[in-house]
């Protein structure tokens, strides 16, 4: 009986490849300055909550989409905001650990050829990809 041996492939047309290897990195994330970041108040009583769920929403799709700890969560979501000129306070990890326990964070696995764009409007989140 003989052993398993793996299939080889071999690449013929390096500069497509090439391209299409640069290209499965892209990501364009694009933050609408209206958005509501701190939620109104709510009108009952106790503690109101500092960020509304589509900034919680925001902070675990990037988590999802980069396989990151909430921490290092944290720290990528305060450099971009600081990327995009925006001068809004980020939740800490306990607050996504405490509220990613009620919000439901999905992003369908999409075959592409072309970037994802990630869009966080005030309506929420929208991954587009190819054909969108």
């Amino acid at each position: 009986m003989s052993s398993w041996a793996p299939t080889k492939y071999k690449t013929r047309n390096w500069p497509s490849y090439n391209a299409a290897l640069k290209q499965r990195g892209s990501l364009s994330i694009w933050f609408d300055p209206e958005m509501i970041w701190e939620p109104p108040p709510c009108g009952t009583r106790g503690r109101q909550q500092r960020f509304s769920d589509s900034a919680i929403q925001t902070c675990l799709t990037l988590k999802v989409l980069f396989g990151m700890p909430l921490r290092q969560t944290t720290g990528s979501e305060q450099s971009l905001l600081r990327l995009v000129g925006l001068d809004w306070t980020v939740p800490d990890y306990s607050t996504l650990c405490r509220r990613q326990k009620t919000l439901n964070v999905s992003l369908p696995y999409q075959v592409g050829t072309g970037p994802l764009n990630l869009l966080i409007d005030s309506t929420g989140i929208k991954a587009e990809g190819e054909g969108e």
